[in-house]
């Protein structure tokens, strides 16, 4: 079984249990080798805590334990998805208009795989981002390779 399979394989297990929890699994990170390293953020409405984190991976090491969908030793870490937000389903784009974002493209659209501005509407389909000259790009969901929130409070003027 490769990488991305024990990956989807990993998140059919766990998603669930993490919103029985009442929380948000909002992207999930797998890496194998030496060091394997299973990589879980977690959101909720009200924000995420360290006993959160705490509680959520008690549950998942009791659920991987029992399933054993992993051969190998690895690291399981439990976090919050920061300020810089991965944005990884339609839903958070819905969520996240009139945010400024970061979205990289697996192949160029328009000449670019990398755009930032407001995301101004996300549907079914594509979302739309204001980009900071002023035009407007729209990027089908199925070629977003990575997208995330862009922090620009007092201590940063843009997204890098």
């Amino acid at each position: 079984m490769n990488r991305e399979e024990t990956r989807k394989i990993l998140i059919e297990l766990i998603e669930p249990l993490v919103e029985s929890k009442g929380f948000e699994l909002v992207q999930l990170d797998y890496t194998t080798g030496k060091q394997g390293h299973l990589l879980l953020y977690i959101d909720h409405q009200d924000g995420i805590s360290i006993e959160d984190c705490e509680l959520i991976s008690w549950a998942v090491s009791d659920l991987l334990d029992g399933h054993d969908p992993i051969a190998h030793a690895y690291t399981l870490e439990v976090s919050s998805p920061g300020l810089e937000r991965p944005l990884t389903k339609p839903a958070h784009f819905v969520r996240f208009r009139g945010e400024k974002v970061k979205v990289k493209t697996a192949e160029p659209i328009g000449g670019s795989r990398n755009f930032s501005g407001v995301l101004s509407s996300a549907d079914d389909q594509r979302i739309t981002i204001k980009r900071d000259d002023g035009s407007e790009a729209q990027i089908p969901y199925a070629a977003i390779a990575r997208a995330r929130l862009c922090y620009t409070g007092p201590a940063k003027d843009g997204c890098l």
